[in-house]
């Protein structure tokens, strides 16, 4: 390359355009379109094939967004307050204020924007979910969503690269060059005026999950894409970005333990544990199963079984719960007797027993009823469980084995409010943005509440485009 005027002139090989978008989930086709229609030229590169693009979209069904009054969709009004009043209980405070409120405000335009952009929403789903006020579902689910998102994004002219990755970053004092991409036909070099990175997480590369989790990080199952290796984010910090957020948090459920290693999806996840009761490989209970509504507490069971003999445990409920929430993929175990379950379990009977036994003693009659936070109870039951609480006695009797199902990781990339990435120091860099799960610990630094992942990687995803195009533009 030859410098002309104080810049890089590109070979004729090279690739320009105005904003460079690195990943092909809901974030980054967010930023795409958004920057598109401020008038930039964008380019989207994904890991993935065509068939498997959207990365850990594919598998969400809603997001969650503040509403001052319900419509044909939302049941009800969802103000800011409550919606940050749920995010401090889940997260327990550890989050960045500013960026959490900021998520929030920004969260009321989501509704007309998806809709401009083509998505489409569906009735919300029953059972244990409790979302139909706070969250908005989409029609077809993740997959629809994304084609939606694909469908604006080609009628806008945004160039889309399938089975291409970023292999490495020219950046410079925080100042973003070009990247190096490699694709189906061949190695290139892209010459862009601004750069977004929405390519998500590192749960997918086990040995990096090892150096937090050590060796139970082999038991764990990645309910997304297997493409969430984290290249992008180590580039970033091998760069100097400043990272964010504790590398041993993640949005981590309780899913079937016959689920495959990668890609199970929301279909390997299990809602059924306020019904039941659940113990580890020892018939030991180890949490309060009712604790508070589902979709507020889901995403703590990955966590607590990964802390489990042998990263497994077992939900173990009666006829009674049947029918009352969305089943996994796979068939519970079912028994006659509570022996003959823990025999399928490979359980040792006499323990498994005692334990239900020493459950169905504690439990404390009252009016069932799992759309509030009922008054059936354990007493003198260590550890409680507060609601919900029934006994497991009409047979036949039921079980799924879980293990820790890992969605996204929360170690990341600082930004502030417009998006930019923050160099070590807390230095704004000069043209990269990030959006998604590459940056999510911003806003959670424990915990998950329902459907808040579509949202930040919305939120971020239209500023971070927005703030590119503004860039390019200057």
């Amino acid at each position: 390359m030859s410098e002309l005027n104080g810049h890089t002139e590109p070979k004729s090989k090279d690739i320009v355009c105005d904003v460079l978008v690195v990943g092909g989930g809901n974030a980054a086709l967010c930023a795409a379109i958004s920057a598109r229609r401020a008038g930039a030229s964008v380019m989207v590169v994904e890991a993935s094939s065509k068939f498997y693009r959207g990365g850990n979209t594919r598998h969400t069904r809603n997001l969650r967004c503040a509403h001052d009054e319900g419509n044909e969709i939302l049941t009800g009004p969802y103000p800011e307050e409550e919606f940050w009043d749920d995010l401090m209980r889940v997260t327990g405070g550890e989050t960045d204020e500013e960026l959490a409120r900021f998520t929030i405000e920004q969260s009321k335009e989501l509704w007309d924007w998806m809709n401009d952009a083509g998505v489409r929403f569906q009735q919300p789903l029953g059972g244990t979910l409790n979302l139909g006020r706070t969250n908005a579902f989409f029609l077809g689910g993740g997959r629809a969503m994304l084609n939606a998102l694909y469908a604006t994004a080609e009628r806008l002219g945004i160039e889309v690269r399938y089975d291409t990755a970023a292999s490495s970053f020219d950046i410079e004092d925080g100042f973003f060059k070009s990247a190096v991409i490699e694709g189906p036909d061949g190695t290139s070099r892209v010459q862009a005026r601004a750069l977004v990175t929405a390519a998500g997480g590192f749960e997918a590369n086990i040995e990096w999950l090892k150096e937090y989790w050590g060796e139970r990080a082999e038991n764990f199952l990645i309910r997304g894409t297997r493409n969430n290796r984290g290249s992008v984010l180590r580039m970033l910090l091998d760069a100097g970005v400043e990272p964010v957020g504790d590398p041993t948090q993640c949005h981590a459920v309780a899913i079937d333990a016959r689920s495959p290693k990668f890609d199970g999806g929301i279909v390997t996840r299990l809602d059924c544990i306020v019904f039941g009761i659940v113990m580890n490989n020892l018939c030991e209970r180890f949490y309060d199963e009712g604790e508070d509504f589902w979709p507020k507490r889901y995403a703590i069971w990955g966590r607590l079984v990964a802390d489990q003999p042998d990263q497994i445990s077992y939900i173990v409920f009666d006829e009674q719960a049947m029918g009352r929430f969305m089943p996994s993929v796979y068939p519970a175990i079912e028994a006659p007797t509570l022996r003959e379950l823990a025999a399928k379990l490979e359980l040792d009977p006499d323990k498994f027993e005692k334990t239900v036994f020493d459950y169905n003693a504690a439990v404390h009659d009252g009016s069932f009823d799992p759309n509030v936070l009922d008054d059936c109870r354990t007493e003198g039951l260590t550890p409680p469980k507060s609601h919900w609480a029934r006994r497991i006695d009409t047979a036949p009797f039921y079980a799924y084995p879980v293990r820790p199902g890992i969605t996204f990781t929360y170690l990341g990339t600082r930004v502030n409010r417009e998006a930019r990435i923050l160099m070590q120091g807390g230095r704004p860099t000069a043209n990269m943005y990030a959006a998604g799960e590459i940056m999510a610990g911003n806003v959670l630094g424990r915990g998950y509440l329902a459907g808040i992942g579509m949202t930040i990687g919305a939120v971020f995803g239209r500023v971070a485009g927005e703030g590119a195009a503004r860039h390019a533009g200057n």
